[in-house]
């Protein structure tokens, strides 16, 4: 199991979150039957939150500005979580409206708030776990999300916490991070997307 464990941290690396979550709300929201359409925003969704801060994360990598994609020390990851924050207001400002959709955009303006909070503690060098913040984001919109289509939420649940605790096994296996960074990061993950879920549910 233990040689498993590190998967989880790259299956479930932060810069997928946004994807994996818009995956889930068009296989659950009835809203969308053009299918067409539902392309386009996901293309739009890809493009924005994995392919652009891939590139730029292998620039960083090639500018020395990170070791790794992992971004493993504090002092590293002022850039990514900024590029983040702000590809993500691209995002909700160009795409992905409160007007077309209020779940989806609350979501990635929760995921902003959390990137902003990881950025601020990192200028007083505290390290908090992304891959708790952005599984724990994850479960919580899922969650709420199969509330609202009236999505049997049981197994999700089951899942979705299997998942958190792969997670977080996986990161404190590869000496990632301490407890405390991994319910730091679960925290400033959950406390956004639970605020915000009252102005969509």
């Amino acid at each position: 199991m233990k040689k498993v464990l590190p998967f989880f941290s790259f299956a479930f690396h932060p810069i997928f979150i946004s994807v994996f979550a818009a995956i889930f709300f068009f296989l659950t929201s009835e809203k969308f039957l053009d299918y067409e359409t539902v392309y386009l925003y996901f293309l739009q969704i890809l493009i924005i939150t994995v392919f652009i801060p891939l590139a730029c994360f292998y620039l960083l990598v090639s500018l020395n500005k990170i070791d790794s994609i992992m971004v493993t020390k504090v002092s590293q990851r002022k850039i990514p979580l900024f590029l983040q924050s702000l590809l993500l207001i691209i995002l909700i400002t160009k795409s992905i409206t409160v007007e077309e959709l209020p779940e989806l955009f609350y979501f990635y303006l929760g995921s902003i708030i959390s990137s902003l909070l990881a950025l601020l503690l990192a200028f007083f060098h505290k390290k908090a776990s992304l891959h708790m913040l952005g599984i724990s984001s994850l479960t919580i919109f899922c969650i709420f999300c199969s509330i609202r289509f009236q999505y049997k939420p049981v197994m999700l649940i089951s899942v979705l916490l299997l998942l958190n605790g792969l997670v977080a096994s996986s990161r404190l296996y590869m000496k990632a991070h301490t407890p405390k960074e991994l319910l730091l990061g679960y925290t400033i993950g959950i406390l956004p997307q639970l605020f915000l879920t009252i102005f969509w549910l």
